[in-house]
């Protein structure tokens, strides 16, 4: 049972992918929104999401081309829900999330297919420097 823990407790330690746990809250997205919203390459996104679908905090679904992930609905590690009601209920004020849902909203605005193929150069006059803040624990 320790190793089930450790393995959702070091998913969630990095701050990357309590990004990606943040975004997911509003629901299921695809591989390319997420990496366009983080502004990583894909392969740097697919580890963090290969990480936390090990853990038990993600599932997935294929449509065609494109992979699509959500939070967990079942309980595929018995520590997942509790670390996701953590996440959802911290970092409420955090600068990061802010922003990445502020550019998520304009990544849902843009057609799938001009998102997954243009990334960020899709949302026109959006800044194309990473977002550098770093997510602070705590609730809110």
């Amino acid at each position: 049972m320790l190793e089930t823990f450790e393995t959702v407790a070091k998913a969630v330690a990095d701050p990357t992918r309590i990004r990606i746990l943040k975004m997911l809250e509003g629901g299921e997205l695809c591989v390319c929104q997420i990496t366009t919203v983080l502004d990583l390459a894909p392969a740097t996104v697919s580890k963090h999401l290969a990480a936390l679908k090990i853990a038990g905090l993600l599932q997935q679904r294929r449509d065609g081309k494109w992979v699509y992930y959500r939070l967990a609905e079942r309980d595929l590690n018995p520590y997942a829900p509790a670390f996701l009601g953590l996440v959802g209920a911290s970092l409420r004020d955090d600068p990061t999330v802010a922003e990445d849902s502020r550019v998520l909203a304009q990544v849902n605005a843009a057609p799938l297919a001009v998102v997954c193929d243009q990334g960020r150069a899709a949302l026109g006059s959006m800044p194309q420097a990473p977002v550098t803040t770093v997510c602070r624990g705590g609730s809110r």
